[in-house]
């Protein structure tokens, strides 16, 4: 398609070593990369670089990325915002292809897979095509949410029990064990 080189694109999350890893990988691949990792920051940064692109986390702390959208938009109406996010489901996508957003990917994903839906490329003429999301595994989904629902409780294990529903050992072997990897086929 078009030269990355000649596209900035902003890097909006809330996970520093994520952020970090994804800029420099952009980097390499010949965009112009500024990071936010919170609304503010990212609609300033919109408003002041003028980007190409925009990859959005869902979840920014207390923020929604979803929220952020029609923002983005308002400073920078040509913007195309790609939106990631570790909790893939298909009504997330709807909804944030109606706020505006013109792609969505489930986290894990590589720079590659952002490049090619930044630049629009391999899901075709499809309108459809940015509402097919792979979901993870439930088990994958369940050791996800305990874990944002630990962070929420700053790693209180009592806490993240309560919340949970779960007794305080039993959240704790469930930590013990690894997240599932995600396989090529559908488990």
């Amino acid at each position: 398609m078009n030269n990355p080189s000649l596209h900035r694109v902003v890097l909006i999350d809330d996970d520093t070593v994520f952020s970090s890893v994804l800029a420099r990988a952009l980097g390499a691949r010949g965009f112009t990369v500024e990071t936010a990792a919170d609304g503010a920051r990212a609609v300033s940064l919109v408003r002041e670089h003028a980007p190409d692109y925009a990859v959005l986390d869902l979840k920014l702390g207390a923020e929604s990325g979803l929220a952020l959208i029609p923002e983005l938009l308002a400073a920078r109406p040509s913007l195309r915002i790609l939106l990631l996010t570790g909790y893939a489901s298909i009504a997330t996508a709807v909804e944030a292809i109606k706020r505006g957003a013109h792609d969505y990917l489930a986290k894990p994903v590589d720079a590659d897979q952002v490049v090619a839906a930044l630049l629009g490329e391999g899901g075709g003429e499809d309108d459809e095509a940015p509402l097919e999301v792979h979901t993870p595994p439930l088990k994958r989904l369940e050791w996800e949410h305990i874990q944002r629902v630990l962070a929420e409780c700053d790693n209180n294990i009592s806490e993240a029990a309560r919340r949970l529903g779960l007794h305080r050992r039993t959240l704790q072997r469930k930590l013990a064990k690894r997240p599932v990897r995600e396989s090529g086929g559908g488990s």
